[in-house]
């Protein structure tokens, strides 16, 4: 994970000094493959969109099943140009992060930073801490295993040579969420737990490697640099034919098992972890070792962390985290954003659902849009929201200079998948993805440079509901249904690029 810097070393009452870099950490490894608004939004039902048959005719000749909605607007004036069906409330996957990224940088502004401090609880003396020494997560949504690398070293650095205390765990900034989605598959690496103190996306690395009839296995914190073992995410294969994968929380570690008939001889997978906070601590334990300093098993803490802070990590400005959660999609930074910016608004330490809530209340008051969402990532498909409502959102006040920097730009490609080479405009984007759910909403720059907000939501609900009902992680017919869908996507985002300027 690039970054601009994390590292802040705070004055505290033990002697610093330097040290040579984390040469002998763990084993090195190999990388694995709102503001008010001045005037009144318009309600909805005053809206009077323009007919387009042409765009229609797309719609009505598109291969997929299920509803579609389909909005355009000007960003300028805020007129809704175009609307199809706008009015289907249907959900919008991964495109609720576009509006988690504009309630984010609006609630807690571009600069804002995530702090992960190490606390010491007691007196500092020749290098001894007497009393407990504190890792305190403040919701940072991206710690990697490098980063506690680094905040291993940070801590000999200022002297201190042993801990006489415990080694605590706070992850008390956020209300910990055991998973997003509690109608996902336990094993699925992109519904993990949510927390003030996260790493990896709260995954844990599986590998396997047949050894004879058995499996050498290893549960570990991999990143670039490092691969340090973990102990409270545990893995046992087992003689069974199905599940494939099954999981127990045993409190002090995650116990996972596996089918024995289903590893092949060998690979590799990302599972979630569903106690974030003495994931952090086991990892930097191991990182504290390797700097000579012994600690004892990581515990976790309720109480608000006080004390002395010795360390610091900084993470990236929020913009640049917003700017990584719409490139990857990653779920965990969603729901550590809104979080993080509800909190902040409201002033209290909201649970997932709450905080949800309150971003579609923001949203009524930001545009006059009226989404219901029930998470910030939209990996939860009860949320809803229409193609209307989302160019509200879109063109509402500050909407486009917040957010048209930090979307990704958009391919615009011809039928066989190959570049549009004479495609004029620009196009910046957040897709979204479920099983038979498919959209995508942004920006579209003309070659005149005139600016629009579209929206397209496509969804089969009862062809999700009978996928879920299969057991499968892919259910036939949903990659069909997602390619049919973005190509349409793509016909009606050209068709307004070539005549958005009329």
């Amino acid at each position: 994970m690039a970054k601009l810097t994390r590292r802040a070393v705070l004055a505290s009452g033990a002697s610093a000094f330097a040290t040579a870099a984390v040469a002998d950490a763990p084993l090195s490894s190999l990388r694995p493959i709102g503001r008010p608004i001045e005037q009144p939004p318009k309600p909805v039902s005053d809206l009077r969109p323009r007919s387009r048959p042409d765009t229609r005719q797309y719609i009505e000749n598109a291969p997929i099943k299920g509803d579609i909605g389909f909005a355009v607007a000007d960003v300028q004036t805020g007129e809704i140009l175009e609307a199809i069906d706008g009015d289907l409330s249907l959900p919008p996957a991964s495109v609720a992060k576009a509006v988690t990224g504009l309630y984010a940088l609006k609630s807690l502004g571009g600069g804002f930073q995530y702090k992960t401090r190490l606390i010491a609880d007691g007196p500092i003396s020749n290098g001894i801490l007497n009393g407990d020494l504190i890792l305190a997560g403040g919701g940072d949504p991206q710690l990697q295993t490098d980063d506690v690398a680094e905040l291993a070293q940070m801590l000999k650095e200022t002297g201190i040579r042993e801990v006489r205390g415990d080694f605590l765990v706070w992850g008390g900034a956020l209300k910990r969420v055991e998973e997003i989605d509690p109608e996902q598959k336990d094993h699925l690496g992109y519904n993990p737990a949510v927390a003030g103190l996260n790493l990896n996306f709260n995954r844990v690395h599986f590998e396997w490697k047949q050894n004879g009839d058995d499996y050498d296995i290893t549960m570990d914190a991999r990143s670039a640099s490092y691969r340090a073992d973990v102990t409270v995410s545990r893995m046992r294969v087992v003689e069974r034919p199905a599940p494939v994968y099954q999981y127990r929380d045993l409190g002090a570690f995650d116990d996972w098992s596996v089918a024995k008939g289903a590893l092949g001889d060998f690979g590799s997978r990302w599972l979630p972890v569903r106690e974030p906070a003495l994931y952090v601590g086991d990892v930097f334990q191991t990182f504290a070792r390797s700097q000579g300093i012994v600690l004892k098993p990581a515990k976790l803490s309720a109480a608000v962390p006080s004390g002395t802070t010795l360390a610091t990590l900084v993470s990236l400005p929020m913009r640049d985290v917003v700017r990584s959660m719409l490139r990857y999609s990653t779920n965990i930074t969603a729901e550590a954003c809104g979080m993080t910016a509800t909190n902040r608004r409201t002033g209290q330490n909201r649970n997932l659902q709450t905080s949800a809530l309150n971003m579609s209340q923001w949203c009524l008051r930001q545009s006059g849009a009226a989404p219901r969402f029930v998470d910030h990532s939209g990996l939860g498909d009860a949320s809803r929201i229409t193609a209307t409502e989302m160019v509200l959102v879109l063109t509402s006040k500050g909407a486009f200079e917040t957010l048209h920097p930090v979307l990704r730009d958009v391919r615009m490609v011809t039928e066989n998948r190959d570049d549009l080479s004479n495609f004029q405009g620009l196009v910046r984007a957040k897709t979204g993805t479920l099983n038979f759910v498919n959209s995508l909403a942004g920006y579209i720059r003309t070659a005149g440079g005139r600016d629009l907000a579209f929206a397209f939501f496509a969804a089969d609900l009862k062809a999700r509901e009978a996928g879920k009902l299969s057991g499968n992680d892919r259910p036939r017919g949903a990659l069909t249904y997602a390619n049919r869908a973005r190509w349409l996507q793509q016909q009606l985002i050209q068709y307004w690029a070539r005549t958005g300027d009329a």
